[in-house]
């Protein structure tokens, strides 16, 4: 019993704190701007940058990945040794990308998790994320679509965080370091239609707004 309600406040923590809208609340105080009626409608980092605030769309980014990690790291450092373990900070991971995209005080419609996810995935396997940062660079470097770039880092963090992290993973940790990048993904399905199609947004051009 004490152990499934601290895993319940673990959860709800996570995802209150996940649940931040950066992106919404920075456009909002800096611009007097809903910036869910700009570009895709999207609250990440991605669609401030493309309603013409870069500078508030990189501390998106930022305050989204650290959300992400503090989520899971508060875990760790706050059960230390008496209540902890993989599945903890796989609980922490999931509720955090989860109140990212679902949030309620935006009545359950939020972003991609793109951010947010990197945040958990660097306090959950660092060196898996990194890799997966770098190649999302390359990506955008090369073909320069956010999209194409943040679904291939989403294929590849899993791989690499539990080929990397061998031997220290529970099935239910597993379970989730796979189930985070697929949400990732599902969220991107629209993006995936334009990439097939031809009409995906390209970084770095115009796109009027819808």
């Amino acid at each position: 019993m004490i152990a499934a309600g601290i895993t319940l406040i673990v959860a709800a923590i996570a995802y209150l704190l996940g649940s931040i809208p950066f992106g919404f609340l920075l456009v909002l105080l800096f611009r007097k701007e809903d910036i869910r009626t700009k570009g895709s409608g999207n609250i990440g980092a991605t669609n401030v940058v493309r309603s013409g605030a870069k500078g508030l769309g990189a501390l998106t980014f930022l305050l989204d990945a650290a959300k992400g990690y503090v989520a899971v790291f508060a875990a760790k450092w706050l059960l230390g040794d008496w209540f902890s373990g993989p599945d903890v900070y796989a609980i922490a991971a999931l509720s955090a990308v989860l109140g990212h995209m679902y949030p309620v005080w935006l009545r359950f419609k939020g972003g991609k998790g793109v951010a947010t996810a990197f945040g958990v995935f660097l306090a959950l396997s660092p060196r898996a994320a990194l890799i997966g940062l770098a190649i999302f660079i390359v990506m955008m470097l090369i073909w320069r679509y956010v999209s194409l770039a943040s679904i291939a880092s989403a294929v590849a963090f899993p791989i690499l965080a539990l080929w990397l992290n061998r031997g220290q993973q529970t099935p239910f940790f597993i379970a989730v370091v796979v189930l985070i990048p697929l949400l990732v993904i599902v969220k991107h399905r629209q993006n995936i239609e334009r990439l097939l199609n031809g009409t995906e947004y390209r970084f770095g051009k115009a796109k009027p707004a819808i």
